[in-house]
This record gives C-alpha cells, structure tokens and sequence, in this order.
C-alpha cells in the first residue's frame, strides 16, 4: 500500500473488454515505438515536432490527437448502444455503463471537440490575419502538451485505477469521497485541470495574437469571419475557464485533502459545484460552436461564389452571444429547486440567446440565395448542418421553458437536443473545415469521392442514431440508465438507435481512410488556391512555408485576397521587398513541462501526496528555467527566401490565378 490506495487497485482486471483494451493499448505503443525505430526517425521526431512552435505543426498535432480522441469516445458511444440495443441485456454492467457515458461526454467536448477546433483556429488564424505565428509561440506549444497530459492521463483511467463514474458534469455529492470512493474521480479533477490551464493559455494566446499581430490595413471589422469567432471564443475562454479551474481545484480539495467545499455531512454545497460547474460549463457550448460557425461561413462564403451577407450583424451576433452565454446556466438545473422567479429569468435569457444564433442562419441563407454555389464536400457538410442545427435549436427553446423542463429534463430527449446541437454544430464544421483547409497544411487535397461517401454516411447515420431518441424521451425513457424493461416498450426505437450508430462509426472509419489514401496517393501538384478563395491563408505557398508570409500583405477590403486577385494587386514579389525574417527558435521545455505536469498528476491521482510533490519542484524547475531563457530566435536570410518563394511561385499554379 502506498498513500490510501492498495497496490491491488492499480491495474483493472477481470473484464475481457478492458483486457482487450490494455494488450491493444500496450501492442500500438510497441508498434509505434518499433516503427520509428525501424525508420530512424527520432531525431527527425524530436527536431520537426516534439520541438516545434511552429503554430501550423502544434495546430496539426491538436487536430491529429483531436481524431484520436474522436475514435476513443465513439468506441464509449458504441458501447453504450450495444448495451441498450436489446431489453436487459447484459452486455455491461451497471458501474461499467457509469464509466462509459462518463468518459464518453468528457472525450468527446474536452478531448475531441475542443483539440479540433483549437487545431484549425491554430493553423488558420495567424494566416488569416497575415501573422508571422502567435504571439506566444512557445506559450503556445506549452498549451498543446498539456492539453496532450491531460488527454492521457485522462485515457489511462480506464486500465489503471477505474474511471470516473459520476457523470461527465461530475455532480456533488455523487462525485465525492462518500459515494465514489475509489481514484476513478481524482482523474476527472486533475486531468481537467492539467488540460484546462493549457485552453486557458490558448484562450489568452489568441486573444493578443489577434489584437497586436494583424497585418498593415486589417482593422476589427475587416477580419475574416472564423477569425472573429475564433477570437471571441478564446475571450470566453478567458471569462470561463478560471471559473472551472477554481472548481477543480476545490474538488481536488475535497477527495484529496478531506476539506468540505462540496460535501453536505461536512457542511459544504452540493449546489456551488452545480452553479460553478454550468458557470463554465454553458460558455463552453460556444466556446465549440462560435470557431465552428466561422469555418461555415469561410467554406458557405467561398462555394457560393459571394461575400458573406450582413458582416455586421454576424460580428454584433457573436458578440452577442458571448455575453449572452454567461447568463444562462441555470437552465440546467430548473428542476433543483432555484424557484418560479428564478427560473423565469433564466428562461427569458436562454430564449434571447436564439435571437443571434438565428440571424446568423439567415446571414448564411442570404449568401447562398442567387450564389452559384458548388457542392464541394465542404460545402455539403455546411449544407446539412443548417437543417440539423436547427432541430437542435427549437428542441432548445423547449426545453427553455422551465415548467415544460421538469417532463423533459431526465429524459433522452434531452440527450438528443444536445447532440442536435453539438455534432451538426461542431462535429460537421470541423469534417468540413477538414476537406477545406487540408490542402493549406499537407499540401493535397482529401478525395471528394470518399468525401462524400463519408458525408452520407455520417448524416443519415446521425439522424437515424438520434431522432429516434426524441421519442424515447417523450415516452419516458430516462438517460443514464444502462437498460430498459421488455414492457415499457422501448425497444424498437432503441434497435433503431444503435443500428444508427453503426452507420455514424462506418462514415467516421471512411474519413480516417480517406486520410491514408490521399496521404499515399493524393496529387501534389495543385494549386496554393485550388477553391479559387477569398481569405489571406490562400495568398501563400500550400503546404505553407514556416515563415507564412516573405513580405506581409497589405489589406483594402474584406475578402483580402479576393480583393487582391480582383485588382491584381500584391500578388507578385519582388527582389527588393525581401527582407530578413525574424522567427522564433524550436524549444524542448513546453514538451517536458507536458511530461512533468503529467507525471505529477499521476501522483496526485493515486494519492501519493509525497512523490506529486517531488514532481511539482521539477514543474517549478521548468519555470525557472524558462525565466532565464534569452534564446531570442533566428533570422532567416534573404537568399533562403528567394529560393523557398521561387520554389512555389515559379509554377503557373501561383498566386498569379486571377477572379474570372
């Protein structure tokens, strides 16, 4: 025994499916490890990636994590069907059916949706506003391993120790000492928090990358739509996320040093977790859905072949719903007792809050309307999310009203509200923006054909997987509960559900085909600008050159590079306006920082308050470090330049493809 937890607690065992799960986990780090090996790639490894603060690679690396997350949470969704599929089914017990659904709603928002987004914001925004980087570069790899910490301290939970079984909202007093007195909600707590302050970091990364590095000519109102919401998004981010770190760090308290901010026998409210849970835990719906409604009005903008309609009232739309997004959190608990006043109010603000999101509807109806729109598989992906989306918003509404919450609250109906919302909301902005911007960082293009394949299967699969559960809830079918009866009647619908989620994982598996195929047989020789687009990124080499930009552009309008292919202007280079480029210098420390923070986690996780100690002086020691790092980057010469421009502009596919 070592701290409170016995040595026998350590590994999981006992069940065939997380037998499974450890012998495929320990047979892929194997694989892995034996194929760098095998292909000298270590040093390469070292130098290209783990090192980088190259935002481009770091946004790539979140984005490839953020597939893998994907895949762990759907295996969770796809278990949960399998047990539901059949009336009193034994496929999973009560306790492993309490870790599944757990796991599967904190993977899928804080380790899938939120990698992804954060991924493209990464690789687009400081193109989009004719950056040279982030205005944080090693801060901003730093983000990405501890983010990375957190995802696999979280995923380790299932084979080692037992997952958190409280719910992914984690409710006191459930999720404490006296209810689950196991480690499993120790990792929920730290492996949060790790992941959390590195969001945190990104949040302010992106707010100061925005308002101080935007090229000459770009003021607030002529930015790009996705980098408006990226940028309100990471303000959020800023509001929000300390109010979820104080929350986990009381947790961590609680089930770790015995205090009682949450616990009811020691006279703690169970309910302060609840308001400072939804205080953060609403913002982060559209902490995912602002970034995703930009990368819909980038890819509906370009393929309908117009500007965006109603600019403006976009802006004042997002900026809208960010305020309006910290005052609704109370709608999620109607049914706790806050009282008729209360809840009125908050029902008042939730309904307000479709205002916005439904101007920006017609905003993209607009730009569509007498377009000559083309049906790229991007813009597909934008095309079902406007019918899908709005399922999901008038569900919202309904359950807005308190009086009618109390019948739906409990219900899978809503379940399937939530995800009419955030898989049409993110899931199909993130697979569209995919298809758009692959070009722009591997230098080829996804293939349409299996673009499309995936398309359908993954929007019928969504809809056959979740409408059925609208009727479940309105029949009575309670959520979170791992199996039904023969009676209630239920089990048509649920068959329906699960066989829908079969066809969901088929479209997901045709997208990572996709991307091995057209890793291996993708045509390289395409176009910087093969979508004929309008933003800055596509005025540059694809995939693109480290340093972005070899002479920084000038922006005159909104739609920049549509404007500068519009007027032939600034798409030539000449000798004499290259300078000498500045960048900043690769750095070990932000991917020991991520080791450190995880091992120290890993301690804290298990209890063992002596060695997490012994791990936080090399945090420290990480700091200090960086405290007295005077690296101040490297110049990249002007002969270099001319010969990488050369490289990519010598070719008839340059930026000189002028707007027919």
């Amino acid at each position: 025994m070592m701290g409170s937890i016995n040595w026998h607690d350590f590994f999981i065992v006992g069940n065939p499916l997380i037998l499974g799960s450890q012998i495929a986990i320990l047979l892929t780090v194997i694989g892995i490890v034996a194929l760098v090996s095998y292909l000298k790639k270590w040093k390469w490894l070292w130098r290209e990636w783990l090192t980088t603060v190259d935002h481009k690679r770091i946004g790539i690396m979140y984005i490839l994590s953020g597939v893998l997350m994907f895949f762990r949470g759907g295996v969770d969704g796809l278990l949960m069907k399998a047990q539901t599929s059949r009336p009193e089914l034994k496929f999973l017990d009560a306790q492993h059916y309490n870790e599944i659904f757990t796991t599967h709603g904190v993977i899928m928002i804080l380790f899938a949706a939120m990698p992804l987004l954060i991924g493209i914001m990464n690789v687009v925004v400081p193109l989009q506003i004719g950056a040279r980087d982030v205005a944080f570069p090693q801060l901003n790899a730093l983000s990405f391993w501890l983010f990375f910490a957190g995802a696999m301290l979280f995923n380790i939970s299932f084979v080692v120790g037992g997952s958190p079984d409280a719910g992914w909202t984690a409710y006191f007093p459930l999720a404490g000492k006296e209810f689950t007195p196991g480690i499993g909600n120790n990792y929920y707590a730290i492996a949060l928090q790790i992941a959390g302050i590195g969001t945190l970091m990104t949040g302010i990364n992106f707010v100061v990358t925005v308002l101080k590095m935007r090229t000459k000519g770009m003021g607030l109102m002529k930015m790009p739509m996705f980098t408006w919401t990226s940028f309100i998004a990471s303000v959020i981010i800023v509001s929000a996320f300390p109010i979820f770190t104080v929350a986990l760090a009381l947790m961590t308290f609680d089930r770790i040093f015995g205090t009682h901010f949450f616990t009811l026998s020691g006279g703690g409210m169970d309910m302060m977790w609840a308001n400072l849970f939804w205080l953060w835990g609403h913002p982060e719906v559209y902490i995912v859905v602002l970034p995703a409604f930009g990368m819909f009005s980038e890819i509906i903008s370009t393929f309908s072949r117009k500007s965006l309609f109603g600019y403006k009232s976009m802006v004042f739309s997002i900026v809208g719903i960010a305020a309006l997004s910290m005052l609704v959190w109370v709608h999620h608990f109607f049914t706790m007792g806050s009282g008729p006043a209360v809840n009125s109010v908050f029902s008042i603000t939730t309904m307000m809050i479709a205002i916005p999101t439904g101007v920006k509807m017609f905003n993209w109806l607009f730009t569509m309307r007498k377009g000559r729109i083309q049906f790229t598989t991007a813009m597909l992906w934008a095309l079902a999310f406007v019918p899908c989306f709005v399922i999901g918003g008038v569900t919202g509404v309904m359950l807005a009203m308190g009086a009618a919450d109390y019948q739906y609250h409990n219900t899978l109906f809503l379940v399937a509200h939530f995800h009419y919302v955030l898989i049409p909301g993110v899931v199909f902005a993130v697979f569209g923006a995919l298809y758009y911007w692959w070009p722009k960082m591997f230098g080829h293009m996804l293939n349409e054909k299996l673009g499309k394949i995936h398309f359908w299967l993954f929007v019928i699969g969504f809809n056959v997987t979740f409408m059925p559960m609208f009727f479940l809830g309105l029949d009575g079918a309670v959520r979170r509960a791992y199996t039904f009866s023969a009676e209630s009647g239920f089990a048509p619908l649920f068959l329906v559900s699960a066989i829908g989620a079969v066809i969901l994982a088929a479209g997901f598996a045709v997208l990572c085909y996709n991307i091995y195929w057209s890793a291996r047989y993708a045509d390289r020789n395409i176009s910087n600008d093969p979508w004929d687009a309008r933003t800055l990124e596509w005025a540059t080499a694809s995939p693109v050159q480290f340093y972005n930009f070899a002479k920084q552009p000038e922006v005159k309008s909104i739609d920049a590079f549509w404007y500068m292919k519009k007027h032939n202007e600034g798409l030539t280079l000449k000798d004499e306006e290259i300078e000498e480029i500045h960048m900043p210098s690769n750095s070990g420390l932000p991917f020991y920082m991520g080791v450190i923070f995880g091992v120290a986690g890993f301690f804290l996780v298990f209890e063992w308050k002596i060695a997490a100690l012994v791990a936080t002086v090399g945090i420290l020691g990480g700091l200090i470090v960086r405290s007295f790092d005077y690296n101040d980057g490297f110049h990249v010469k002007v002969d270099e330049i001319k010969k990488i421009e050369k490289a990519w502009r010598g070719k008839d596919k340059g930026v000189n493809n002028h707007v027919s």
